[in-house]
């Protein structure tokens, strides 16, 4: 299981629903199913601890910490392991801290807030490194770690809307294992500007003449202010003029998605100039997106991992050809191509190439800016088949990019730079390359969503025997 990744939904092989674990306080780990104090032995991927019953059955304990003994109660029981989380515990583990958010424990958004921070990265590492030790790789020494502030980072978020059978409103992230809403008037890991804005935005929705035909609330920070993008999922002349006042009052962009089959977007103030900027050397490019784009929400890590990208890549000769997929708005290509580099950016969405040309021609820089479906062989070979292409970053989704790596497989490139959301796609793929004869060079942790498992990383790849691709030349080996 990745880290980060919930676990999807099964039939449950036994009781479902909350269990005490505790059947008579006997020593730790023993008497089976009797037992109730556990010994943690370790953290699985998406940070739970890890613990064995005194019959051996595995129990996952939602936070527990490596070194502690706890008393768990059992809220899962499945075939081959259990599911718990903690009633108390018996011994803490010396990086046991308190939360810094009066949600942790219910608000299912942070999972490791009892962890230091020290601990949850030094967790990330490891689980990077052994997600690739499953599929044979062991790349030399400790993945380098890029990291920033564990709090008020957040620049972007999804917040869900209900109202209840009472009518009262609810406003904010789902309550862990449930689809419940957990309500929210603070949150520490958003940008101060989002965080500020979750009360007045409860008592709004609660003043609404229709607050139930609200489906959810967007929020963003950007350099050009913050936008509020409102789910509506049926038009209310009075309450568009209610939110109107609302974005006025505190000089908010606000839009609106509105209908429930095919929803329109329009926005309910000038549309602003969304943007965002990159720092490369001494300039700073301005990346333009629209909502709904993706965009990193850790805008400081975000810097990391491209001024990382660009040195791990250079140097760079003038003209040099370097293709950029899974490219999004720009957030690799811009910075390459302000370096000098020939860049070819792809994206599947028409949408976003054209956004990705117009935020280069906004940067008067040169590029070019390409649709392809690169999960096609046929795609895949026309990009790869450029005399003079001696580098590649890919940086897709959660999903991977196995077909790109088959490709770069059959089709060795120098160097290969590829950025991940999740560890055990890339490890998978990464696997393809390294078999063919690719070697990781260096590889880091990005800290992208501090208390949480979820975590990024990059590998860079060379290819001994590559060698260098001249005008002409063929890119079959």
């Amino acid at each position: 299981m990745g880290l980060g990744q919930r676990r999807p939904a099964r039939k449950s092989a036994g009781v479902s629903g909350l269990q005490t674990a505790k059947r008579g306080q006997k020593a730790a780990n023993g008497g089976g199913d009797q037992g109730a104090i556990l010994t943690i032995d370790g953290l699985a991927h998406d940070g739970r601890g890890v613990g064995r019953l005194g019959d051996g059955k595995t129990v996952f304990v939602d936070g527990a910490l490596p070194g502690e003994r706890v008393e768990i109660a059992v809220h899962r029981t499945r075939q081959r392991f259990d599911e718990a989380h903690v009633r108390e515990v018996v011994e803490a583990s010396p990086e046991r801290i308190a939360p810094p958010c009066a949600h942790y424990g219910t608000c299912g958004g942070c999972d490791l807030q009892h962890l230091t921070l020290d601990g949850q990265r030094r967790h990330k590492q490891a689980v990077l490194r052994e997600l690739l030790a499953r599929q044979g790789i062991a790349p030399d020494g400790e993945p380098e770690l890029l990291a920033e502030a564990g709090e008020g980072y957040r620049r972007r978020a999804r917040l869900g809307v209900k109202v209840d059978a009472d009518g009262r409103v609810h406003l904010g992230f789902r309550a862990r294992h449930s689809h419940r809403l957990v309500d929210l008037d603070d949150c520490p890991i958003l940008v101060p500007a989002l965080a500020a804005l979750l009360a007045p935005l409860h008592r709004h929705l609660a003043e609404l003449e229709a607050p139930r035909q609200v489906g959810h609330l967007e929020l963003s920070s950007s350099d050009a202010g913050v936008t509020l993008v409102v789910r509506q999922l049926r038009e209310h002349d009075g309450d568009t003029r209610r939110w109107r006042e609302f974005a006025l009052a505190r000089g908010l962009h606000l839009a609106r998605w509105v209908g429930r089959e095919s929803p329109a977007f329009e926005w309910l103030t000038p549309a602003p100039d969304l943007h965002a900027h990159l720092a490369v050397d001494e300039r700073s490019l301005r990346l333009g997106f629209a909502p709904g784009d993706f965009l990193q929400a850790n805008e400081a890590v975000n810097q990391r991992m491209v001024t990382e990208a660009l040195a791990w890549l250079s140097p760079l000769a003038p003209g040099e050809r370097v293709l950029d997929l899974f490219a999004g708005v720009g957030n690799f290509s811009l910075p390459l191509a302000a370096l000098g580099a020939e860049v070819t950016a792809v994206e599947g969405s028409p949408a976003m190439v054209e956004r990705l040309a117009d935020n280069a021609r906004r940067n008067a820089l040169e590029l070019t800016a390409r649709q392809a479906d690169l999960s096609r062989a046929e795609a895949l070979g026309t990009l790869l088949d450029v005399p003079g292409l001696r580098q590649v970053l890919l940086d897709p989704p959660r999903d991977g990019a196995e077909a790109v790596c088959r490709a770069l497989a059959e089709r060795p490139v120098p160097r290969v730079l590829y950025v991940s959301c999740d560890p055990a796609t890339l490890a998978r793929d990464a696997a393809h390359l390294v078999r063919a004869g690719y070697v990781i060079q260096r590889w880091a942790v990005a800290d992208m969503f501090a208390h949480t498992a979820h975590l990024e990383s990059m590998l860079l790849l060379e290819h001994p025997d590559a060698g260098q691709r001249g005008e002409g030349a063929s890119s079959d080996g």
